[in-house]
């Protein structure tokens, strides 16, 4: 039977990719990825794409919050949070882990579910636990929405400070000495535990960085000059993680690069440069969020310096099996070499933080940066790839 003279249907307009993005969240670093969100959901170019915020509450609530970036930003040394922007205080959003369908549901006790759509692409903006350390990417792979950043097994390792070291010493990559102290250990026998902390600094000296081997934005940090401040510092890691690690001071410039995975594989940024704050004793979440310390971008280096960290931010990439995007820290030692601290998979995106600078600086602006990040995302599957 002939089809020519049949009614013909409409062509159905094309629709903008919808993007869900992700803040907030059950870790410490609850408040930064709120912050982060809201300069994303700036950024990204409205006339290509619908967009969704979605906020994780503290407690782990996924919340309908309203696309006001502006109610987003840290206000009188205070960082926002999603019970403020969230549109309900009870309603929670669902997304389905039916490959096939990507809608995402929206519910309130007493209230018939609402459909709220397809999503194309999860931007996810979280930092730490929850989020940033595959348990969130496993639910999206499980669901069949692709999302930007690293997968399942490299967000996992760029999380657990312990096993990307282990990662990046089996890759040839240059480490500096650490100790890790697990939960287990501490439960056992405290004494024994403090015991293989006071070694360490008995062979590489004090001061030590005593920090949460699973945190990020330099929180629950301290740096320890002695014995009498030990405990206390312990104390602090252990609020925000059962297993804490140990390194050594090492004395050098802290420089730090970013990676952009493009079309024929990653490339590095011009590194920059992380200067000593002299109203910090180190360069923690006070002096990276609150006080806006500076970094100098480019990093002042030789061009072989510059080449040499470009080339080993690439590696640590690949050694942890990175996409998209990482923020590669090293330092560069009194001896010239560099050592690398540790990768971030989901660094901060706020105004001043590094990694959008470096790459401001290397020709790629803030909203190229996040469409190359969104389109990268949608042309990589879920799945084994």
């Amino acid at each position: 039977m002939s089809t020519e003279n049949l009614p013909q249907s409409p062509e159905q307009p094309l629709r903008k990719p919808r993007v869900a993005v992700v803040f907030g969240g059950r870790s410490s670093e609850h408040g930064i990825s709120v912050v982060t969100a809201g300069a994303v959901l700036r950024a990204i170019d409205r006339t290509k794409y619908d967009v969704l915020p979605i906020g994780i509450t503290s407690d782990g609530r996924w919340a309908l919050t309203a696309d006001e970036p502006e109610r987003m930003a840290i206000t009188d040394r205070r960082t926002p949070n999603v019970d403020e922007l969230a549109e309900s205080d009870e309603g929670g959003v669902v997304l389905s882990v039916d490959p096939g369908n990507r809608e995402v549901v929206y519910s309130e006790p007493g209230s018939v579910p609402k459909v709220l759509g397809e999503v194309d692409v999860v931007f996810p903006m979280l930092h730490g636990p929850y989020g940033e350390d595959g348990t969130l990417q496993g639910l999206l792979e499980l669901s069949g929405i692709p999302y930007v950043g690293s997968g399942v097994l490299a967000s996992a390792v760029g999380q657990d400070k312990e096993y990307m070291k282990r990662v990046f010493i089996s890759f040839g990559l240059p480490v500096g000495p650490y100790e890790v102290i697990r939960p287990r250990e501490w439960a056992a026998d405290p004494s024994a535990a403090r015991k293989k902390i006071v070694d360490f600094a008995g062979e590489h000296g004090w001061p030590l960085f005593i920090k949460p081997a699973r945190g990020g934005s330099s929180m629950g940090i301290t740096k320890v000059d002695g014995l009498a401040g030990l405990d206390d510092a312990i104390a602090e890691a252990q609020r925000h993680d059962p297993k804490i690690l140990v390194e050594s001071l090492l004395r050098g410039r802290e420089i730090e690069c970013g990676v952009l995975e493009f079309e024929d594989g990653p490339r590095a940024s011009v590194p920059a440069e992380i200067p000593p704050v002299s109203a910090h004793d180190f360069y923690d979440f006070e002096a990276k969020y609150i006080d806006s310390a500076a970094g100098l971008v480019p990093a002042p280096l030789t061009g072989e310096q510059t080449a040499e960290v470009q080339r080993l931010a690439v590696k640590a990439f690949d050694a942890a099996s990175c996409e998209g995007l990482v923020r590669a820290d090293f330092f560069l030692t009194e001896d010239g070499e560099f050592v690398i601290n540790e990768i971030n998979t989901m660094p901060g995106f706020t105004p001043i933080s590094m990694y959008p600078r470096m790459w401001q600086e290397s020709g790629v602006s803030y909203t190229e940066l996040v469409d190359r990040l969104i389109q990268a995302a949608l042309n990589r599957s879920t799945g084994l790839r």
